[in-house]
């Protein structure tokens, strides 16, 4: 079977759990991906050594 160069097919997305997730981690403040939930932590510790925020 031959692919069509640029398009795509994703199951979550056509069902809806890729935005039910989006909308779940804005609501609560706690990104759901795992580069998301690094930067949040890393900038916690941060505030909490230094007192500030790093931009």
């Amino acid at each position: 079977m031959a692919r069509i160069p640029g398009l795509s097919f994703s199951l979550k997305r056509a069902v809806g759990i890729s935005g039910l997730k989006t909308k779940v981690a804005r609501a609560v403040g706690i990104p759901t991906t795992k580069q998301g939930l690094e930067r949040k932590i890393g900038g916690a510790i941060l505030k909490g050594l230094t007192g500030k925020r790093r931009k």
